[in-house]
């Protein structure tokens, strides 16, 4: 199908000569559903895809799946590119070039949205001595964050509880539970996005009720 394909898959096909095609006319034929125009363009273009994508991020892990992403992108959306508007290249390149800023504001999105939940959930220990007050306010925080995960789906659930009160990383959480790693990232994003919000709502709400009591 034109919508989907096996990344592994295209090891197996067979190559356009790289001097056989210019790349519009590989783009062309993956419009048509070509696998092997792909895996061809792959070829041809993976050390330079490599090389945008990692001076932008420096993981060797994210440049290698951005790289995936891209060949997925051209394969869903070789219909947007017309010969017309400049070498397929150039429209490879931004599109490679978009996806890393992607990739990298959901991360930034992503760590914000974990600190501001972590400083919420966590009661250190200093603060549990300083009172009945505050250790109080300390307990319905984390009642309040306990509540607001209990919302979230199942699949979100499970993926919170294994990263912020066990401690897991997003490749630990996937070996353990058997998910894919992507599918762990998902799930974490979309989980802290809901949560975000009204995480910072009630941060703002405690902060007013401090000044109105100060």
């Amino acid at each position: 199908m034109l919508y989907s394909f096996d990344p592994d898959h295209l090891k197996e096909l067979p190559t356009v000569t790289v001097g056989d095609a210019t790349d519009e006319q590989l783009m062309e034929r993956i419009q048509h559903g070509d696998e092997a125009a792909l895996a061809s363009l792959h070829q041809r273009h993976c050390t330079l895809l490599r090389t945008i994508i990692s001076r932008m991020i420096a993981n060797d892990h994210d440049v290698d799946e951005l790289v995936q992403d891209c060949l997925l992108e051209i394969w869903r959306h070789a219909a947007n590119y017309s010969v017309e508007k400049g070498q397929a290249l150039g429209w490879i390149v931004t599109l490679a070039r978009r996806r890393t800023i992607d990739r990298i504001r959901r991360k930034q999105a992503y760590n914000r949205a974990r600190d501001r939940f972590r400083e919420m959930s966590v009661i250190p220990q200093e603060d549990v001595q300083s009172g009945a007050d505050e250790e109080a306010s300390q307990h319905d925080r984390a009642a309040v964050v306990a509540r607001l995960i209990g919302r979230l789906p199942e699949a979100q659930q499970q993926a919170v509880r294994l990263a912020f009160y066990r401690g897991l990383t997003q490749r630990q959480i996937a070996a353990q539970t058997g998910i894919p790693l992507g599918t762990i990232k998902t799930r974490l994003e979309l989980a802290l996005r809901k949560l975000r919000s009204i995480i910072l709502a009630f941060g703002e709400l405690h902060g007013n009720e401090r000044l109105v009591h100060a």
